[in-house]
């Protein structure tokens, strides 16, 4: 990519960034905070990402999708001008979609404009702090999901008793429904956000570590393959409404992948460390 382009890309990543900030918040809270505020920001940062997609065409003389930094760019500018135009036909009630759509183009645009190489690290000191942070925010998140999945195994063992009508006295112990469902919300709400602040960070660490030679790695991959089945829950989770079983069978398959995950990661760290 150009350096001009690079430039206005990382400034449409900055731009989504606000968007990010607006998901998190709404997440947590589970109400719009400040939607308009940051649909602006999108608004402009898909303009700066289009003048960064036109002049990279321009400069390269091809259609500006021909490698992986180009490609991400290319997909990401074409979710957000979708997502606009669809806020254009539906106004604020396409808001709901923002809670997938803002982190998604955050995070592929974010990576697009990871292209040029830049200095190494200061110091070994914050190379090892920045790794730490990583691993303890990905811990976190993985044992908030734990709490969401063992409390969507106790809501999908006593609405099945509830409905047979036999409730062992064993079971009286438990919480009811809707406190182990405003459990399963609160947990992969503060789950989705650790493992989202380790994601941005493992990029970060990869970029500055390896350049661009950490594309295509299978275990980062998978990284991102989780995150987007988190994403993807926690959007029908608090967008589109989805309670009770749905939501706890959603949990027990994102449980699944953050375990592959965590599989797939069990001899990397030692091998980054190092």
């Amino acid at each position: 990519m150009g350096e001009s382009s690079i430039l206005w890309l990382r400034v449409a990543a900055c731009l989504y960034f606000l968007g990010l900030i607006d998901a998190i918040v709404t997440i947590l809270r589970r109400h719009e905070s400040f939607f308009r505020v940051a649909a602006g920001a999108f608004s402009l940062g898909a303009m700066f990402q289009l003048v960064s997609v036109v002049e990279q065409g321009l400069t390269v003389h091809h259609f500006p999708a021909t490698d992986y930094f180009e490609s991400l760019s290319f997909c990401a500018l074409v979710v957000a001008v979708t997502f606009l135009a669809i806020r254009w036909r539906y106004h604020d009630e396409a808001a709901s979609l923002s809670v997938f759509i803002f982190p998604l183009v955050f995070l592929m645009t974010f990576m697009a404009a990871l292209r040029s190489p830049i200095t190494t690290w200061s110091s070994e000191t914050v190379r090892g702090t920045w790794l730490i942070i990583h691993i303890v925010a990905e811990l976190l998140g993985y044992a908030a999901l734990l709490f969401t999945s063992i409390g969507s195994v106790l809501y999908l063992i006593q609405e099945r008793q509830l409905k047979r009508k036999m409730i062992p006295s064993v079971y009286r112990m438990l919480p009811p429904l809707g406190t182990l469902d405003d459990l399963i919300l609160k947990s992969l709400s503060a789950g989705f956000v650790f493992i989202t602040i380790g994601v941005i960070i493992a990029i970060v660490w990869a970029f500055i570590e390896h350049g661009t030679s950490w594309i295509g790695n299978s275990s980062i991959t998978l990284s991102f393959v989780t995150w987007g089945v988190y994403l993807a829950l926690v959007f029908f989770r608090v967008s589109a409404g989805w309670r009770g079983r749905k939501a706890a069978i959603l949990s027990l398959v994102a449980l699944a992948f953050c375990a592959i995950t965590w599989a797939a990661h069990a001899g990397l760290q030692n091998r980054l460390i190092q």
